[in-house]
């Protein structure tokens, strides 16, 4: 008895949990577009107008950016201005509480065919760097050695700590601005 009660609690927990990390991550990565120079230079391929989906299927929480040009991401929230052209899709709740609680690596998660890419994939190789890139900037490197493939060798602590404060305190500008609006 108590587990029915408890179990769609927890549902309801993940569910707003990773719709909380979809809103901080979409931010982020125009933050990061901002910051990071190798983001830019990473993102500078994509096409003017690429937008990039990440949702939980089949109408769960997501993010939704756009590539404006010169590297950077506009944040649209959970639907974006048009279909978009790069869709990456948790099949589970659960499967993207994993990754976006860092118990599980992105890529494991399409190992394990937790996750769906739907548009071209070397667009999805590159926005996979992109927000590995987000990841060991933000957060903790014990944490960030555990959600990305491969910890940068180059990336020093003082780079971090800076690139880190200027994206967090693009992510709460912008948050605030969204509340103003």
């Amino acid at each position: 008895m108590l587990t029915k009660r408890i179990q769609p609690m927890a549902f309801q927990a993940r569910r707003m949990y990773v719709g909380v990390m979809f809103q901080v991550m979409g931010r982020a990565l125009q933050a990061v577009s901002e910051v990071d120079a190798a983001t830019r230079e990473e993102a500078r391929v994509l096409p003017d107008g690429f937008t990039f989906e990440m949702m939980v299927m089949p109408d769960g929480p997501g993010l939704v950016v756009e590539h404006i040009g010169g590297g950077r991401f506009r944040y649209h929230g959970a639907s974006g201005p048009k279909t978009p052209d790069l869709s990456i899709q948790f099949k589970h709740i659960a499967h993207a509480f994993l990754v976006l609680s860092f118990q599980e690596k992105t890529s494991v998660a399409f190992a394990n065919d937790r996750m769906l890419v739907d548009g071209d994939i070397s667009y999805a190789i590159r926005m996979t760097r992109v927000l590995n890139r987000l990841e060991t900037f933000i957060l903790p490197k014990m944490v960030a050695e555990r959600a990305v493939k491969e910890y940068p060798s180059d990336l020093h602590l003082s780079e971090k700590l800076v690139s880190a404060a200027r994206i967090y305190l693009k992510v709460a500008t912008n948050l605030v601005e969204t509340e103003k609006a």
